[in-house]
């Protein structure tokens, strides 16, 4: 049985388009180069990850003195808290943040906390006193990096 419908002609694209083609490619490679990874952290988690420091920093002071205990000096030191840091660094499913203390000398005592991910918010589980050489090192190594 013959077909009802007529027969149409082959569709051939116009001859510009061809060449625009890998640059609508590209264009589109741009846009989505801007979007977010899709690991990245949202405003509010920072913010959460921020208020977790500084719950830990407030539940170990004890009437303006941050009670720390410092490995490499072998004793408990007792800290005037100074400032927060904002950069908060990712090492896998692990957040590290600093914060800027000053001792009874008023020589100034980075802590490092390493953080993680509890239900809806974060938990410190891990404090490093002055050994900042531990995460520059860890940086350095590729396994410690500017969280986005």
């Amino acid at each position: 049985m013959p077909s009802l419908r007529p027969a149409l002609p082959a569709r051939r694209l116009p001859a510009a388009l061809p060449p625009l083609l890998p640059a609508l490619a590209a264009g589109v490679l741009a846009l989505l180069a801007l979007l977010p990874p899709a690991s990245a952290l949202t405003l509010g988690e920072k913010a959460a990850l921020q208020a977790a420091m500084q719950q830990q920093v407030e539940r170990q002071t004890i009437e303006g003195v941050y009670l720390a205990y410092d490995a490499e000096a072998q004793q408990v030191r007792g800290l005037s808290p100074v400032t927060a840091h904002p950069k908060i660094l990712e090492m896998g499913d692990s957040f590290i943040l600093c914060f800027d203390f000053l001792d009874a000398t008023g020589e100034p005592v980075q802590i490092d906390y390493w953080l993680a991910r509890k239900g809806d918010g974060f938990v410190v589980f891990h404090e490093a006193v002055s050994q900042r050489q531990q995460v520059q090192a860890l940086m350095r190594a590729g396994k410690v990096k500017l969280a986005e």
